[in-house]
């Protein structure tokens, strides 16, 4: 919800020209004389990635952070993890372990540019989590336009989607204006989703009755995605359990396993003691929920840990300098290192045998609570992107296992 003080601005947002399901549109507008007009273009500033024969799942959030979505802001920050834990339980049809990347969007918010039609690509695809926690953590909410079928124009033309068939891929956008506002027409946007197999989930914050007349249902219809609707001002409920304070002796454990093997390195391994720092002062059950999916598959940061990097194929111990490991590894042989480090993967390995044990019993004893708890009809954020997230799943032959790995 907000303000309307710029009737003539938004009336020449956007000079679209209808396009064909073929035509890939960009908001680059860079070139552009009049900075109140976008222009809709061919581009091919993001290329299809499907290469890899290992199956994908990625999922693109675009939040809106208008003035009035507080409640929906403060639901993701809370609830990412444990959307994060269901994906950590999935298996292909072949039993395999698929490749998962998410990817962040804010909209509607009066501080980001009106020649971008209030949009920003917060974070583009990665499997870096602490990236998308970190970033999640830092948005904020100010009054601003939103334009649903341009945001998700701007996801399809700026990530690298996958081209194959196979692949799990969504977004879920979530807000509380009308469906249509804008000049680029959300029912071209979303067929040509379709096309580039990729489903629109749309989460609207209100009654169902609204949802629908505000056309946010027929958006997720369009692609056969699905349209659910939140009480974003409900508080997430947080179940502590027994087994929390085990999990975060483990998760300290964890983290003495990560070793900066880079410039960036340090700067990352910081971010990731941050994040935990974070969680920790939300509430311990929040906190649980990250420990344990960092002790997933979904938690990998090969870009920065030499653990994760001596995985890759490429690997070779005797390109790793010496200068950004810490000192005590730093005067090690290569030999030495190289031992080292599978003495880590090792610790590491063991870590998340624990920490996959405790998740279940976690689950199993939180479930329990939640019976106990007074029924009601509420759905989170969480429970949207997961009903979604499964639903969605089962198409592409991808499973859920009991428990995450």
């Amino acid at each position: 919800m907000k303000s309307k003080i710029l009737p003539a601005i938004v009336s020449g947002l956007v000079a679209s020209t209808l396009f064909s399901c073929d035509t890939e549109i960009t908001n680059d507008n860079s070139h552009l004389r009049n900075p109140q007009t976008v222009q809709v273009k061919p581009n091919n500033l993001a290329q299809n990635v499907g290469n890899s024969k290992k199956t994908k799942i990625k999922l693109a959030l675009i939040l809106d952070t208008s003035n009035s979505m507080d409640g929906l802001i403060n639901q993701a920050k809370n609830q990412l993890w444990k959307i994060v834990m269901e994906l950590a339980k999935t298996k292909d049809k072949n039993g395999e372990d698929p490749s998962i990347d998410l990817a962040l969007y804010q909209y509607g918010n009066d501080n980001l540019s009106i020649r971008n039609g209030y949009i920003e690509l917060v974070q583009k695809f990665t499997g870096e989590l602490d990236e998308i926690s970190e970033k999640l953590f830092a948005l904020t909410t100010r009054g601003g336009e939103e334009y649903c079928g341009q945001v998700i124009n701007n996801s399809l033309s700026e990530l690298a989607w996958s081209n194959s068939p196979q692949d799990l891929q969504m977004i879920y956008i979530a807000g509380n204006e009308r469906f249509n506002q804008g000049y680029l027409d959300y029912k071209k946007v979303c067929v040509w989703a379709k096309k580039k197999n990729i489903t629109v989930n749309t989460i609207f914050c209100g009654k169902r009755t609204e949802g629908i007349k505000s056309l946010w249902k027929h958006g997720a219809d369009l692609t056969g995605g699905q349209f659910a609707c939140i009480d974003s001002d409900i508080q997430t409920v947080h179940y502590s359990s027994p087994y929390d304070n085990e999990i975060s002796r483990l998760n300290t454990a964890l983290n003495n396993t990560y070793v900066p093997y880079n410039t960036s390195g340090v700067a990352k391994k910081r971010k990731q003691l941050s994040e935990d720092s974070k969680a920790e002062r939300l509430n311990k059950s929040m906190a649980s929920k990250r420990y344990l999916s960092k002790g997933s598959k979904v938690y990998r940061n090969k870009q920065w840990d030499l653990v994760d990097y001596s995985k890759e194929t490429h690997f070779n111990i005797d390109s790793v300098s010496a200068v950004a490991l810490p000192d005590s590894l730093g005067k090690l042989s290569k030999s030495a290192l190289k031992n080292k480090i599978e003495e880590l993967s090792k610790k590491r390995e063991s870590i998340k045998k624990e920490m996959s044990n405790l998740s279940k019993k976690r689950e199993d004893y939180v479930q329990k609570q939640k019976i106990n708890a007074i029924k009601n009809d509420t759905v989170l954020l969480e429970d949207a992107i997961i009903k979604g997230l499964k639903e969605q799943a089962k198409k592409k032959s991808i499973t859920f296992e009991k428990k995450m790995n």
